[in-house]
């Protein structure tokens, strides 16, 4: 006979209801709308980091690169986008296995002193990823409709505002707005591609080989500055809680959505790489004449060379760019700020605060391509405080339990972060010491 339970004690084997119906799952809520309904729904943050891929500085480096060296390193564009793959991949798994973000868990597993300075250089890495985005964004208001430099900063601060109020309304709206601006850059450049076919021998840019010294800072400068630390922050804490899952069973097939997510946002931000420096090497890699530097003689270009439509989708492609990074880089410096001292701003306040320095500088007069150059250099330090803790933090078993990287995965993450670290230190070395 079972006794009685004392009153106020808790029962550990509650009885079973009779007819219960069991509840179901998050996941299988979504899994229920069926297959496409189901992939649909589950698409959105790596979108989200993509947009890191095709932000203005992508669009300054690719126009140098075909302007200056024809197709010669179309294979470094495609070997950069495959590296910027693996990452946010594991940045993705990162937050889906324990429920946290990077910044978090450095916070947990790191002494205060190491986690403060990471959140002070990733801070700074912050304001220089913007002032890259804020100005592309300027510059393509301006490049439109002619307006000043620095009243299209101010508004490009507005639709900022705007789509980070979308975010605070859903995550889901933010993500469709992003994908929304990441397909009109893609677009633009397929309509550059139909307008401006590439001839066949751009295929031989695929074949791994390099030229001069300049061809060689000109490749170390696309791979070093493709993995952007914020989106590294970022897309650990997009996945972080998304779709909960109740077991590892459901994490496993959340996985699998989370790497065909992967897949298709950055091979569309490759598509729209390579289709920029192929159209720049198509147009603009003609020995004998001055080279295209800047992003305003490129949409000179585009309209003596193809004709306004051409220039109206490249200044069109440069504005969603630099609005959509923008907004992307504000909500990841939330992430970080929140993640590393447990310090909370509003995002508009961090708007603010953040756009300051990419108002001044227009301001004061600074060439934007020059701009754009430096604020990438900046970002090249940041690279190693993201990369390596999230390589470390995946790889160790106590936080990834089932899910640590394998033998195989761990091998090429550290093959990967280390490429990326060293090309960054040698950027870095021949910015500065010349080398």
């Amino acid at each position: 006979m079972t006794p009685p339970v004392e009153e106020g004690a808790l029962a550990l084997e509650p009885r079973a209801i009779p007819n219960a119906i069991p509840i179901a799952t998050p996941l299988e809520r979504i899994l229920a709308r069926g297959r496409l309904r189901a992939m649909l729904a589950m698409l959105g943050p790596a979108f989200v980091a993509a947009i890191a891929y095709v932000d203005p500085g992508n669009f300054g480096t690719n126009i140098s690169a075909g302007a200056l060296f024809g197709f010669l390193l179309l294979w470094v564009v495609l070997m950069a986008n495959l590296m910027a793959m693996l990452v946010q991949y594991l940045s993705a798994k990162l937050g889906i296995v324990t429920d946290k973000n990077l910044p978090e868990l450095c916070r947990e597993r790191y002494p205060r002193p190491v986690t403060w300075f990471l959140w002070l250089q990733a801070e700074g890495v912050a304001m220089a990823t913007d002032i890259a985005e804020f100005i592309g964004a300027a510059l393509g208001l301006n490049l439109l409709f002619g307006v000043p430099l620095v009243a299209a900063g101010l508004i490009t601060g507005l639709i900022a505002f705007a789509l980070l109020e979308l975010q605070r309304r859903g995550f889901r709206r933010f993500e469709l707005a992003i994908m929304g601006l990441l397909g009109i850059i893609l677009l633009g450049f397929v309509y550059e591609m139909l307008r401006i076919t590439p001839p066949t021998q751009a295929l031989a840019g695929f074949v791994p080989h390099l030229g001069s010294r300049d061809a060689i800072l000109l490749a170390v400068g696309i791979i070093g500055a493709t993995v952007m630390p914020h989106v590294i922050y970022l897309h650990s804490a997009l996945t972080n809680g998304r779709v909960p899952a109740r077991s590892d069973a459901e994490r496993h097939r959340i996985l699998r959505f989370e790497r065909l997510d992967v897949l298709v946002a950055l091979s569309l931000a490759g598509i729209v790489n390579m289709a920029m420096l192929a159209v720049a090497a198509t147009l603009f890699h003609v020995p004998g004449l001055p080279a295209v530097t800047t992003i305003q003689q490129a949409h000179e270009g585009f309209a003596r060379l193809v004709g306004g439509g051409a220039a109206l989708a490249f200044a069109v492609a440069l504005l969603a760019s630099g609005v959509s990074s923008s907004s992307v880089g504000t909500y990841s410096g939330q992430v970080v700020m929140a993640g590393f001292v447990n310090l909370r701003v509003s995002l508009f306040v961090r708007r603010a605060i953040t756009m300051s320095p990419a108002i001044a500088l227009l301001a004061w007069g600074v060439d934007p391509t020059r701009a754009l150059v430096l604020s990438q250099v900046v970002l090249s330090f940041g690279i190693p405080f993201a990369l390596v803790p999230l390589v470390l933090l995946t790889s160790n078993k106590q936080v990834m339990g089932p899910f640590v990287n394998g033998r195989l995965a761990a091998l090429a993450a550290w093959s990967v972060a280390g490429v990326i670290v060293a090309l960054n230190a040698y950027l870095l070395a021949a910015q500065f010491l010349g080398v």
